[in-house]
């Protein structure tokens, strides 16, 4: 417990001491925001506030992750750090993605097929490590290994990895759209998955893991969550500075790889509900243009769309964030429900 507490508060600190470090390099720098034209007219106000944010998250999530290590008796676990290097990976490729638009004085960086590359790439390295360097379960799970239990070989849960890793990221990426409503909805997420982890330690015999494996994601959860927690202090509305793709692909990508790490698959689409809204939003909205030249939503993703009818973005974003957080409360109830029947057993 005090190992996990030294994380949190480590990761904690250094986002919200970090922060306005990096935001001061920055504007040296002239590194600013670009916004789409075909954004919310009261956007255009944001254009110049520091991007590339997430650099200073996914360090406290490093620093936090091993300090967390120091004078404890938790070890480091392939799990534990896989996670960490899933969140280095992807938020160098956002890093990548932010400096293009900056370079280019214009909102689009990496064009959508490198992107695209680059993450499948990326994933596919993070799984590959997770099956033969974690030894991680390729059976199709739900809260655990034998639930569902659809055994679906390396192959397969090396492609099921892959499109959940590039899922969760571009999904936290497409909801990254306001200020603070990527971070504070995905701490809601990393703090359910802290509380898990950690019962999954408690009761390792139950769901047939070593000890070592839960203590150390929940560890990596916290760094996580407390990393949103401190950057959130400066991202909350009005932002003084943002994220980017740099911070959106490393949360999103941190919350996938604990998920499978976890064997939580499946209980990832309601832990992360308002990103599975945000997506199918884009998605609804494109499918329904093309087939029927008629949009569904005045703009999507659909925070913009409540932005249009009227609400005030700081309402829209309160609100937002009361979905992740029922979201995440669901999927903690869930998880407790099973276990519950489990235990029976």
């Amino acid at each position: 417990m005090l190992s996990i507490m030294a994380s949190g508060a480590s990761a904690f600190w250094l986002a919200i001491l970090g922060t306005p470090v990096l935001m001061r390099w920055l504007m040296r720098k002239r590194i600013g925001q670009q916004i789409r034209e075909e954004g919310p007219a009261t956007h255009t106000a944001k254009a110049g506030t520091p991007t590339m944010g997430g650099l200073a998250i996914v360090a406290a999530v490093v620093g936090g992750y091993l300090i967390g290590h120091l004078g404890t008796e938790v070890r480091f676990s392939a799990e534990g750090v896989l996670v960490v290097i899933a969140v280095v990976l992807f938020g160098a490729i956002g890093a990548l993605d932010d400096w293009m638009k900056v370079r280019n004085r214009r909102s689009l960086g990496l064009n959508k097929r490198a992107k695209l590359v680059a993450q499948v790439a990326a994933s596919v390295l993070v799984a590959e490590l997770a099956v033969h360097w974690a030894h991680t379960s390729t059976a199709l799970s739900f809260t655990r290994m034998s639930s569902p239990g659809v055994q679906l070989g390396e192959a397969g849960w090396v492609a099921f990895a892959v499109f959940v890793l590039v899922g969760t990221s571009n999904a936290v990426n497409l909801t990254d759209g306001l200020d603070g409503l990527a971070a504070g909805s995905s701490g809601f997420c990393f703090t359910v998955l802290a509380i898990l982890g950690y019962w999954i330690f408690r009761h390792y015999g139950i769901f047939h893991l070593l000890p070592a494996y839960g203590i150390d994601l929940a560890l990596t959860s916290v760094a996580l969550g407390a990393a949103c927690l401190g950057f959130l202090w400066w991202n909350a509305a009005p932002a003084k500075i943002i994220m980017g793709d740099t911070g959106s692909l490393a949360l999103g990508s941190g919350l996938g790889a604990l998920c499978l790490l976890l064997n939580l698959d499946l209980l990832l689409p309601i832990l992360g509900g308002l990103f599975v809204i945000e997506t199918v939003s884009v998605i609804a909205q494109v499918v329904s243009f093309r087939l029927f030249h008629r949009r569904i939503l005045r703009m999507a993703p659909i925070h913009h769309h409540f932005e249009l009818i009227g609400w005030p973005e700081t309402t829209v974003i309160v609100r937002l964030w009361i979905c992740a957080g029922l979201f995440a409360a669901l999927a903690l109830g869930v998880f407790y429900g099973v276990f519950l029947t489990v235990a029976k057993i």
